[in-house]
Formats: structure tokens, C-alpha cells, sequence
């Protein structure tokens, strides 16, 4: 078994899901018990400065090799959480050998099957990671985790390979908003950087969706049914009125490539009280203000129409697009495209339609394109990896960290 693939089955059986709604970071402390161990395994292959910090953020330099210091920092960032969406807890990886091509039973009445995924048909032969059906597997981002660590122990045991000083950074909290949160970019020293958190074999990607999230509560009036008339008002018809406002055609399930959405991610409550998370997203910065603004303007109009106490909204931005912060720095891009056509990996530069740790580095000073991971399906059951494209992605940034160093 190759080292990439060894970490990474050893990552995903640590429960490391995030929480919303948790003030603290990371928002579970049991994504300490990985940032931990990472730290711990870094120091162990001679990247003595590895450490954790209070926020459970990982860090670590392996220093440029003699002639190579003044090349520029070059960092290289995953995040270790995995989604609220499905249960990360006990994931059980198993590797089927050889794909033939048709349906994989997972466990359960679970079958990860080419006639919802054809994708699946691409990877006839090759050996593929998938999960027991009871839950995701995590390869967003522990993948990437897993590929950044297979680097720096190729680095490491090899003192010749030449390279600048680069640096090694991972980050809790990504999927629930807050990854960058605490991050130390000032301390964490790179002058440019890459996260490793895409999907198939060959992405690469320096557009992202502007994104916001938006809470609305709606406060009824729980009378008795039998005596309601003129009396009820009911949370759950609020939210059900206010979604049916937003254009129906405009949700994920519609929309593809540069068109944005509005999405109901979440909705509790009974009559006397209802709660609706929504996220806003959109390519475009105006369009993006635009849906924001026309949102609001439905919360007004109930507002008016039921009284201000009885529907409330907390509209907060997320993160930004991240194009026009790499747009000066394109030599992030060029090698590596270059890096993949050297390797017989054919570049696909696609607009991601959801957001990185990349997207808010970027637009804090650390500019940061995302690199695929190669895996598919995340934040669900039917999450799967192929053993050859993570193989090929620790290839991919052992070859961008040798083009720096030949421009050097």
C-alpha cells in the first residue's frame, strides 16, 4: 500500500466533523485529536518546528534546500474537518479492487451506482475507496491532508530533490464557514499558497462563488386549532411563504457553472416558532449583492405585511471570489497546468461553485488556487476516491514544488 493511501485510510477513521452555530474554534474539539496526530507525524519525518495551536491549526516548514532560500515561500494548505451533512463518525473505508464498471454495493441497502454517477465509468480498473453507506468517507479534505503529508515524507526522506522553503498548514472548521478564522497568514510566512480540496483528477481552480448566509426566524401565534380562526399565525406557513417568493428555478438543483442560487439548507420550528438557514451564492459580485438585496426585500415585505417581530433575518457574508486577487499572480496557475501537462494530466480549470480556505486567504493577502484531490461525491454516503488519482496528486505537487525550484 502506498504511503498516500495509508494516511489516508488511517485519517478518515478519526471523527473530525465540524458544528454549526458553535461559537468556539474549532467548533469540536475532537478535530484537535487529528490536528494532533498530523503534528505529531510531521515532527516525526524532520519538520521540527511542526505544531498545533490553540485553535487546533496546524503548522510546519521544511526549509529551502542550500541555494534555494530566496525563492518564494510556497505553502501548502487541507483542512481536516468533514461536513455536518452526513455522519463522520466510525467511517468504515474499504478499497474495491480492479472496478469493473458496474454497481457497488456499500452495506445496507446502499449501492454506489454508474446510472446516478457515470462518472464512475472513467475509472474501470482502477481501485476505488469507498464507504460502508452509513457514512461520508471524508476524503474532503483528509485527501488532501492525506496528499500534502505524502509530499513532505518524499521531501523529506529525499534531501536531494530540490525546493524553497515551503510551508505546511491545516485548518479546521472549512466546511461550516470558519477555516480561516484564526488562521496565522503573518506567521505562517508563504508568499503564495495552494489548498489541495478539489474534486476529480485534473481540476484546478481560481474562481469561486461569492457566498452569504442568511437566518431568517419567523414567531407565530400557537392558538388551539379548534379556536385559531383570526387568532394563529402560524411560523411554518411564514417560511413556507417566504420561500415560495424566491425564484424556483434559481436553487443548486438548476443551476450549474457560472449561475448562481438561493438554497434552503435548513428548516426547523413548529407553529409558534420557525427557523430558515439559507445560503446565497453567486459568480458575479453584482448579481451576488443583487440576490442579498432582493432577499431582504422579501424579508421587509413580510415584515410589513405580519409585523416586524414576527419574521427577523441575519444576512452575514461568507466569503468572496477569489479571481481578481489571483489575477496578478497567474504564475500560480501557469506552473500548474504546466506541471499537470508534464505528468499526462489534462487541466481542467473550472469555476468552483462553493468556496475554500482559499477564497478567504486570498482575499486576506495570501493568494491561493485550489488543486484537486481527486475524489468525487462529497458531503454524502456515496463519497468515493480513486487509489491512482491520489497517487498522481502527490506526483502533481512534488512536480510544482519542482518547477519553482527550476525557476529558481
Amino acid at each position: 500500500m502506498s504511503r498516500v493511501i495509508d494516511n489516508f485510510l488511517r485519517y478518515v477513521r478519526v471523527d473530525t466533523q465540524s458544528a454549526d452555530e458553535m461559537e468556539q474554534v474549532p467548533s469540536t474539539p475532537k478535530q484537535k485529536v487529528l490536528a494532533a496526530m498530523l503534528a505529531e507525524e510531521l515532527r516525526g519525518m524532520g519538520v521540527t518546528d511542526a505544531f498545533t495551536d490553540e485553535h487546533g491549526y496546524v503548522y510546519g516548514t521544511l526549509p529551502a534546500t542550500p541555494g534555494l532560500e530566496a525563492l518564494p515561500v510556497l505553502g501548502f494548505i487541507a483542512h481536516m474537518d468533514t461536513s455536518p451533512a452526513v455522519s463522520g463518525k466510525d467511517v468504515k473505508p474499504r478499497i474495491v479492487e480492479h472496478y469493473d464498471g458496474g454497481d457497488i454495493p456499500l452495506g445496507g441497502d446502499w449501492v454506489l451506482s454508474p446510472a446516478v454517477f457515470p462518472e464512475l465509468g472513467d475509472y474501470v480498473g482502477m481501485d476505488l475507496i469507498v464507504t460502508d453507506g452509513s457514512t461520508l468517507l471524508g476524503a474532503d479534505d483528509k485527501a488532501g491532508v492525506a496528499e500534502i503529508m505524502a509530499m513532505v515524507q518524499v521531501l523529506t526522506e529525499n534531501p536531494d530533490i530540490p525546493h524553497g522553503t515551503l510551508k505546511i498548514g491545516f485548518t479546521p472548521d472549512e466546511e461550516v464557514g470558519r477555516g480561516t478564522d484564526f488562521f496565522d497568514i503573518k506567521g505562517f510566512g508563504a508568499d503564495y499558497a495552494y489548498t489541495v480540496d478539489g474534486g476529480a483528477l485534473g481540476e484546478l481552480e481560481y474562481e469561486n462563488f461569492n457566498a452569504a448566509a442568511a437566518k431568517v426566524t419567523f414567531r407565530g401565534n400557537s392558538v388551539h386549532p379548534g379556536s385559531a380562526k383570526g387568532k394563529m399565525i402560524n411560523a411554518l406557513h411564514l417560511a413556507m411563504e417566504l420561500h415560495r417568493m424566491l425564484p424556483p428555478a434559481e436553487t443548486p438543483e438548476h443551476t450549474e457553472g457560472y449561475e448562481g442560487f438561493f438554497h434552503l439548507d435548513q428548516l426547523t420550528g413548529v407553529v409558534d416558532e420557525a427557523t430558515a438557514h439559507y445560503i446565497i451564492r453567486d459568480h458575479d459580485r453584482e448579481k451576488f449583492e443583487a440576490r442579498k438585496a432582493a432577499f431582504g426585500r422579501i424579508v421587509d415585505y413580510l415584515r410589513e405585511k405580519y409585523g416586524k417581530a414576527a419574521v427577523t433575518a441575519d444576512i452575514t457574508d461568507s466569503y468572496y471570489n477569489m479571481k481578481e486577487y489571483i489575477l496578478p499572480h497567474m504564475h500560480l496557475i501557469e506552473n500548474a497546468r504546466l506541471a499537470m501537462t508534464e505528468l499526462g494530466i489534462e487541466p481542467r480549470v473550472n469555476p468552483i461553485r462553493g468556496g475554500t480556505d482559499g477564497a478567504r486567504l486570498s482575499y486576506n493577502g495570501l493568494p491561493c488556487p485550489n488543486l484537486c484531490t481527486g475524489g468525487h461525491n462529497y458531503h454524502g454516503r456515496f463519497e468515493y476516491i480513486p487509489v491512482q488519482s491520489m497517487e498522481r496528486v502527490v506526483a502533481l505537487l512534488l512536480r510544482i514544488v519542482a518547477i519553482y525550484s527550476r525557476q529558481g
